[in-house]
């Protein structure tokens, strides 16, 4: 019998599951990891690890222990051994208190694509292939207008960017822009029907990747 291929996927909230609408968790059946998990059918283990907040590389002087890169380690090597990594982060380095471009962000993820490269936590001691998802636009802001001040232009730049890092870092791509849009309901999170496309679309890409 074959192993079960495992998936990390780990970003920020529109991972965790929030719902705009709402303001809670959206449910087991509803969240794109979920999702993803359903599309792919048995075979796959779809591990979930969003944190609402998480940037890429950048400490939070604010909210705090949302680096992206401190955690990136110890999670890999708790659900070893992974079979595939999926990364989508970046959103909240859009925040005005980072004054970061969509170039540096994209570089931020380039990082924990290095990081998960050198981290032997595949099977065998190999590494890890890893799916670079750029996040989608932010809509227009509505409670979130100040913290993400310059938000809007930067994020549509980040197609172009990330999939600059993915092609550097030899690794896959999806661009989510073509796949989903963010909430108009506060500019950011992902309603149901976008988590839904977003799993089934990731599910494409996990087969062509990693069978």
């Amino acid at each position: 019998m074959s192993a079960i291929k495992r998936i990390l996927c780990y970003g920020d909230s529109n991972t965790w599951g929030h719902d705009p609408v709402t303001n809670d968790r959206l449910d087991e059946t509803t969240r794109w990891t979920r999702v993803l998990g359903q599309a792919l059918g048995e075979g796959y283990e779809v591990i979930e690890e969003g944190l609402g907040g998480r940037t890429t590389v950048w400490d939070d002087p604010i909210e705090g222990y949302k680096n992206g890169r401190e955690y990136l380690i110890p999670c890999l090597e708790s659900h070893r051994p992974l079979d595939l990594v999926i990364i989508l982060l970046g959103t909240n380095d859009l925040k005005m208190r980072f004054s970061l471009s969509a170039f540096d962000i994209a570089q931020g993820a380039g990082v924990l694509v290095r990081q998960v490269q050198l981290s032997q936590a595949g099977r065998g001691g190999e590494n890890p292939p890893v799916l670079l998802l750029a996040p989608p636009p932010i809509a227009p802001l509505t409670d979130y207008a100040e913290m993400f001040a310059g938000a809007e232009e930067k994020s549509r730049r980040f197609s172009v960017h990330f999939e600059r890092v993915a092609r550097e870092m030899a690794c896959s791509f999806l661009d989510t822009a073509q796949v989903v849009v963010s909430s108009p309901l506060d500019g950011i999170h992902l309603e149901r029907q976008e988590h839904r496309k977003l799993g089934k679309a990731v599910a494409v890409k996990v087969k062509e990747r990693i069978g």
